[in-house]
């Protein structure tokens, strides 16, 4: 069903779909919060990670819909299989449409 919920027209839907096909692993929360909670968090944190250089695919985007969507969201992560990437999605209240999906990189010790 995942695979029908990422079949949105933007790149962090489509690269989303794209890791699950290869095997990405992925949870959904049972719980849900209001999206304004989620906008308010993530819009900070790129504020924060722009004037570092990063923009995360997807981010701008996924903060705008959940500013503008009125209702609780369930939130999910996906990664990658190479743990290159970690998806973050947004569906309605009840799992049957995604609200919103952005990718960022992950960090790496070396």
């Amino acid at each position: 069903m995942l695979e029908q919920l990422l079949t949105g027209d933007d790149a962090a839907s489509a690269a989303a779909l794209a890791a699950l096909r290869g095997g990405a692993t992925y949870t959904v929360r049972d719980s849900t919060l209001p999206a304004e909670q989620h906008a308010g968090v993530y819009a900070l944190r790129l504020r924060r990670m722009r004037p570092r250089g990063v923009e995360p695919l997807g981010l701008e985007r996924m903060v705008r819909l959940l500013s503008e969507y009125r209702g609780p969201v369930r939130g999910g992560l996906m990664d990658s299989v190479d743990q290159k990437w970690t998806f973050l999605l947004y569906f309605t209240e009840d799992g049957s449409a995604l609200v919103a999906c952005a990718r960022l990189q992950r960090w790496v010790e070396q």
